[in-house]
Formats: C-alpha cells, structure tokens, sequence
C-alpha cells in the first residue's frame, strides 16, 4: 500500500465538480416503484426527497473502474491509497423541492480532508458540500462524509449478524425484507457500480462480509420517508451517521422515537443486530 500522506491529500480541498440533470417524470417513476411508493409524476409536482442522489452522478466509462466497481480516485476526490470506500453519514438542510420537469444542478466541494485511526486501523474521512439548485432555485443544502479504509473487516459476525448487543426497538417501528433485487434496484438508480452491493461471490470471498451490504443513502432515504409519514410532512433537516454494516442476510427494521425538544430520532438495525444508521429529523 502507499504511504498515507495527509498533507498531499488536503490539497484536494477546495475541489470543485459541476453536474446537472433533467428532473424526468421517468425517474420519479422508478424512484417510486423502488420505494413502493404512490407519486404524483406530473410536470410541476415536486420530486420525491432524496432523489438528487439519483441525479448527476458520474458517467464514468467502465474500463475506468477498479476491482471494487467505484471509479478511479485522483480526479475529483483525492487518491486516498486505502482500499474500502464508504458513506460514513452526512446532513441535509431542505430549502425547497425539486420539481418533475425541472432542471436539478448541483456544486459540490471537497471542504475536508482528515485522517484519524479506527478498528480497522487508519481512516481517512473526506467532506463534501453540494448546493442544489432546480431552475435557478435553491432547494438544497448538504454535507457528505465519505470514509476509507484498509481492506480489514471490523465488525464479527455470526450467520451475517454482528455480534454485538442489538439495538432497543423504537416507539414506531416498520420491518424491511432486505432482498437483493431492492439493493440493486437502488445501485442503478444511483448509477452505483460499488460491487458490494449486489455481487456476493465478490463480497463474501474479496471484502470478507456475509452478504450484501444494504447501502447507506438507501438506510438513509428510507428512514427520511418513515420521519415524513410519521410526522405528516417533510423534514426540513436531516442528519445521519452510519455506525454499522447490514446485510441481505436478513430483514432489518426502521425505528423511530420522539425526542423531548420536537425532533425525531431515527435508527435501523438488522434483525437481532445492532444499530446500522442512526438519524435526527427535524421540522
């Protein structure tokens, strides 16, 4: 492995990328069939949230990925010379909503570059703010928390569990049958070619885990839609961390629990498992 040289990979901050995307009717259509959710796909109506994950990614060429599936570092992100990528969590401020018919442009900037040592030895944690807009308008604020990692496992498992003491069950609670085609439904919405998340030979035998990983902006999206038909509207902020990994290898379920000051606390957890996501929603 190359040596880990912080001082070099902080000259990414300050990284710029531009994307757009038309907002199509089309989309919303398969956004809502992922989620199982009834949508109004007219012109005009606003889009689902969370969609903008699905918008704008990177069109890579395929013969620019590595043997993981994620495109090759140094361009926008810095080539951090650790092999395992994840989403560690971030935050989203909501302003407006994207409209169905509407253009979504996003700016996105490497703010942050910092390194610290964990379970699995040394981590490198990347920080991304996009701003959002729709035809002009600003509907959207975020901070992404990208983490990598070396190539080491860290949690123990029993039959794709962690063993560790499983998460209490919220006041509101809704179980997911955590199924592969809903993990790679999801990976092509986001035009995700991470292989963890829909290859399992390559994800038992390469990366060491007990199935597929449930991604976290999906753990993430779904719990944003359980904040938003508990409380009867959407969120105008949401933040969320990921402490722990979920597998296809069995259901795992949505928490939530009102907190004393209006917010709305948020968690997932395989069946049995320990807190995966963790969330505070807040109106």
């Amino acid at each position: 492995m190359t040596e880990l040289n912080i001082d070099h990979l902080r000259q990414w901050i300050g990284n710029e990328k531009a994307s757009a995307e038309y907002v199509s009717a089309g989309l919303v259509e398969r956004f809502a069939a992922t989620f199982d959710l009834q949508l109004d796909t007219q012109d005009g109506a606003d889009s689902p949230a969370f969609i903008h994950w699905c918008l704008g990614q990177p069109a890579e060429p395929s013969h620019s990925l590595g043997a993981d599936g994620h495109p090759e570092r140094g361009g926008f992100l810095p080539p951090v010379p650790l092999p395992r990528r994840m989403w560690a969590g971030g935050e989203v401020i909501f302003h407006d909503s994207l409209r169905i018919g509407e253009t979504m442009t996003r700016l996105s900037t490497i703010s942050d570059v910092t390194t610290k040592t964990g379970r699995s030895g040394p981590l490198v944690f990347v920080t991304i703010k996009h701003d959002v807009s729709s035809d002009g308008r600003h509907v959207l604020s975020e901070r992404q928390n990208i983490v990598f990692r070396g190539a080491g496992v860290s949690v123990t498992t029993k039959d794709g569990i962690p063993v560790v003491k499983p998460a209490p069950e919220g006041k509101h609670v809704a179980t997911v049958k955590s199924a592969a085609p809903l993990l790679f439904r999801y990976s092509a919405l986001t035009f995700n070619a991470h292989r963890i998340h829909y290859d399992a030979p390559y994800t038992r035998g390469v990366e060491g885990y007990p199935g597929l990983v449930v991604q976290g902006p999906l753990q993430a999206t779904m719990l944003q839609q359980f904040a938003e038909k508990l409380q009867g509207a959407k969120p105008l902020q949401f933040r969320f961390r990921s402490l722990s990994p979920i597998f296809d290898t069995a259901d795992f379920t949505l928490n939530a629990t009102e907190e004393m000051d209006g917010t709305l606390k948020l968690w997932t957890a395989q069946i049995g498992g320990p807190a995966a996501m963790e969330a505070i929603a807040q109106w």
